[in-house]
This record gives C-alpha cells, structure tokens and sequence, in this order.
C-alpha cells in the first residue's frame, strides 16, 4: 500500500520533485553507463560508432515530433487545462497521441526509403560496407520511435500532474532493455543484440507508464479534433520545433564531422558526452524539469516567480560546478573505471578523456541554459530561448567544422565547440531573464555564482594535487630514486587501486568544496544541508527556498490512492 502510495502521490515543491527525478536520475544514468560498459566490452570503438550512428535518423525525428512539442508547448496547455476543465485536457492529450503517431509514420517511411543515399551524405567517412551496416540497424530502429511518441506524452501528462516519479523510473527500463538484449543476444546477432535491446527498453519505457496515466484520466481515442488548445499547442512548438531542427543539424554535422577524423571518432564522442550528461541530467535537467509546472502557474505573480526560479538557478549552480571540476581532473581514471576493457585500449581513452574535459567546460552552462529556457516556455515565450539558441548552435557548427577541417583537431574539438555554444546560450539567457523580470544588479545576482565558481576551483587544484601526488607512477617519472615514495602512493596499473585513488580524490574535493563555501558564507550550502537534515532526519523532502504558495487540485481519482 505504501509503495502504491508513493507511485501514486503528488510531488508538491519544485525541491520535493527534483529530489524524486534526482534519485532517479543518479539510477538511470548509473545504468547508462553500465550500458555502455557493456556495448565496450562486446564491440570495438569502430563497431559502436557504426551502432550509435544508427540512431541518427530515428533521434532526428524523435526530437523534432517530441521535445520540439512538450517542453515548451504541450505542458505550460495542458498545466492550464487540467485546473479549469479535465476532460478537455484529456481530449488534448489523446490528440497529441494521434497527430504524433501519424507524423511519425510520414517521417519514418521517407527517412526510410532514403536512408542509404542519406547515410552515405551523412558519414562520408565511413565505407560502404559500414554504411550499410548502419542503415539496416536504423531502419529497425524507427519501431522504437512509436513507443516513445506515445510515452513522452504519457510523460508530459504525469509531469503536468506533478507525479514525477513513474516518468523518471521510466528511463530505467529502457536502459535495461539495451543491457539485456546485449548480454543475451550479441553471441547470436552481434551488433543487432543491442538493436532489439532497444525495441524492448522503450517498449518498457511506455508500459511502465500507461497505468498511472490512465487512472489520472489519459484515454487513447481514435479521432483528431484540431481546436484552439490545440493550434495553441501548435503555434507555441513552432518555434521550439526550429530550435530542435537546428538542434538536430547540428548533431549531424557532428556525426559528418567524426567519421572524417576516423572511424572510432564517434564513440569517443559519444561516449564522452554519456559521461557529461550525468551532472546535466542529475541536477540540470531534473530540477528544470521539475520547476516548469510550478513556474507555469506562478507565472502571474512575478515577485514569487522570480524568487523560485533564481533559488533553482543558484541551487543548481552550486552542486554542478563541483562536478564539473572533476570530470576536469579526473577525466582519464573516469574513463578508464567505466570503459576500460581489452577491446577499449589506452589510446581510446585518452581521447574520450579529452572528448570529457571539453564538455566539463560547458556542463554548467548547459544545465543553466535548461532552467532559463523553460523559464521563458512558462511564460509563454519560445521566440527568445529558441532565437538564442540557434544563435549558439551556428557558433558551434562553425567553430566544429574550423577546429576539424581547418586546424585538424580530433574529437575533442566537437566538444569544446559545443561547450563555447552553450556558453553563449546560457550567459545571454541569464542576462535577458535578468532583464524581463527587473531583478535588479546583474553584479549582484552573480555574486552566489562567484562563490560557488571561486570553491570549484579550490577543489579542483585540490583534486589535481591529490592526484598526482598519490599516483606511483608520477614520481616514477618525476622524482628522484631515493625518495620513499613507494609508501604512500598507489600502483594505479590496477583497478581496485585506480577506484581507491578516484574515490579518495573525489571525497577530498567534496570535503575542500563544501569547506570553502562554508567560508564564504553560501546561502545555496545552507539550503543544501538543510535538505539533507530534513530528508534523513524527518523522513521527509522539505523545502526551504522552493516552496509554493498554490496547490493545483488533483485529478479526478486522487482520492482512490490515498
């Protein structure tokens, strides 16, 4: 009953909701990069880039149909529906299903048809035999892509009803599903295991999520009935719709670009951005996500709106800095802990160590930038975020397409483009939300940013410091023979030596972090452990700065699941 219960009830405060998506955040990337410890060790750097190329079509349309429509449109409508007239939004919401599918299956049948001659534009690097290879696992995979048109909206109408726990143990089995179908099937089929892993996962991904949406009132129907909401709907993605298209351009001249520089290029790419996207999604994405429904009903009081959006900013802020410090530093012993197999050798990875250590530099930005966009989806505006963010991507696709043609870079380049992108993006956000909501001193409004930036770097000098004083082969190198050093470092040829170092480096710059924020008087420290206290000691999520002051009435069968 307890466990019903939990599925079930609503998350209240932007905090309470973040904690929940955090919790399932830190699970499914932790399976995520599980997934790709396992396709590491079943496949080649030169077998994945052709498995992670696959996804290139069937991600393109996906995007575009579905986060280029719920992000900024479905959910702020759908917010504003579900209090004032339910069974409207559920006609909404069953519509959306409708147009999703029918665009899908236009979409897939073209891409389809035209993948052969599109692959060999899109990855002129890779032989005809791989392009092939290539185009007979993406045409399976669009089936994945009919599951998750039709999730992703279950996943919006959950969010938009506050229950954000089903949506984020979703990810989970999709993530599964690649594990299973890899370990199960690649003796068999090889690279088309983790293809079916893929059909499986987000099939799960889906059905994990049918039942709470429908006792909530979600019912499939057959008909499509375009009114007001839903051109509102329509006009409201358009520009959010732009933005992904660009999005997705920019994706592809990455693919276009890392198949030039060589073959195994792609999976330094894409496994280095796997490992950056845990900081993102951790605290960037999960309190994003968590705040759009609550800043889409304060958005008519600004002095509230203000307040929660610019704690969120600040709370983010001061827990992603620290670990973007240390993908910095720790680059090389992350990769080699996570990916370090017999097919995955040295050589790889240092590249997607670099490949890491450039997008570190952006982490930041990038979880800002999603918070501030949806800010602006709240109330009603995806001109701005979306006019900023194409501004951002023409930056990265021109400086990725100079660092790799012009100066010959390697795969780090790609991500070091992408991080000055979302650099431009995230700081012209801020700046413009700043001036929309008349916050007053922008020096001001920085200032909990300094601190938290001034303690990421402390730690992360401490963190390098550590590092290399404790590794055994540094003062092999570097110090004289009879120094007794063999004492108090580690011989990091082993993994168990390799995780003790990480593990002890990584303490000590949380210990450094938190001391100097201390020191600086951190109100974001404060709120921070206070969260902590109230969630071990109460049992029970609070929060402090985050809190609301209007509740939205349930649906009409919350009273069934108490």
């Amino acid at each position: 009953m307890m466990i019903k219960k939990l599925f079930d009830s609503q998350q209240k405060t932007v905090l309470s909701a973040a904690t929940i998506i955090m919790l399932m955040v830190v699970a499914s990337r932790i399976l995520g990069l599980i997934r790709q410890r396992v396709l590491a060790s079943f496949f080649t750097p030169d077998e994945l880039s052709l498995f992670f190329a696959a996804f290139r079509l069937p991600d393109l349309v996906f995007e575009v149909l579905v986060f280029g429509t719920f992000s900024a449109a479905f959910i702020p409508v759908f917010t504003g529906l579900i209090k004032k007239n339910k069974k409207e939004a559920w006609r909404i919401a069953a519509t959306v299903v409708n147009v999703g599918i029918l665009a899908l299956l236009g979409l897939a049948v073209i891409l389809i048809i035209f993948s052969s001659h599109l692959y060999g534009v899109l990855a002129p690097g890779f032989t005809n035999g791989q392009q092939e290879t290539i185009v007979s696992l993406t045409r399976i995979l669009f089936l994945a892509q009919g599951f998750f048109v039709v999730s992703y909206v279950l996943t919006a109408v959950l969010e938009s009803s506050r229950r954000f726990l089903v949506p984020a143990i979703a990810p989970l089995f999709y993530n599964l599903g690649i594990i299973f179908g890899t370990l199960i099937f690649a003796g068999r089929f090889h690279l088309m295991a983790p293809v079916i892993g893929v059909i499986v996962g987000s099939a799960l991904h889906f059905l994990v999520q049918l039942p709470l949406s429908l006792k909530l009132g979600f019912r499939f129907k057959s008909q499509i009935s375009i009114d007001e909401n839903v051109r509102k709907i329509g006009k409201l993605a358009v520009p959010r719709i732009i933005e992904v298209s660009v999005i997705q351009i920019m994706k592809t001249v990455e693919l276009f670009l890392a198949s030039l520089i060589s073959t195994a290029s792609y999976t330094y790419f894409t496994l280095g951005n796997t490992i950056q996207l845990v900081p993102v999604g951790l605290f960037g994405v999960s309190i994003a996500k968590a705040s759009l429904p609550t800043l889409s009903r304060q958005v008519g009081q600004k002095k509230i709106f203000r307040k929660t959006l610019f704690n969120a900013l600040y709370q983010m802020i001061f827990l992603v800095l620290p670990l973007s410090a240390a993908l910095i530093v720790l680059r090389i012993p992350i990769v080699r802990l996570l990916f370090g197999t017999d097919i995955f050798g040295w050589e790889a990875t240092v590249q997607t160590g670099m490949v890491v250590s450039a997008f570190a530099f952006g982490v930041i930005f990038q979880a800002a930038a999603s918070l501030l966009a949806r800010a602006f989806y709240a109330m009603r505006d995806t001109k701005t975020p979306v006019t900023i963010s194409i501004i951002s991507l023409i930056v990265n696709i021109s400086l990725a397409f100079a660092f790799v043609r012009v100066f010959k870079f390697p795969a780090w380049s790609l991500a070091l483009a992408y991080s000055i992108g979302v650099f431009i993006q995230g700081t012209t956000l801020f700046v413009l939300i700043n001036r929309r909501l008349k916050n007053g001193s922008l020096l001001k409004l920085l200032l909990p940013l300094f601190k938290s930036a001034f303690a990421s770097v402390i730690s992360g000098g401490v963190m390098f410091f550590m590092l290399k004083f404790f590794d055994r082969w540094v003062w092999i190198k570097k110090a004289p023979i009879n120094l007794p050093f063999e004492k108090f470092v580690l011989d990091t040829r082993y993994t168990s030596n390799l995780l003790l170092l990480t593990i002890f480096v990584s303490l000590g710059g949380v210990v450094v972090y938190l001391l100097v924020s201390w020191l600086l008087k951190s109100e974001e420290l404060t709120n921070f452990v206070n969260l902590i206290r109230r969630f071990f000691v109460s049992k029970k999520v609070g929060s402090v700065p985050f809190k609301e002051t209007e509740l939205v009435s349930g649906p009409p069968t919350d009273s069934s699941s108490s």
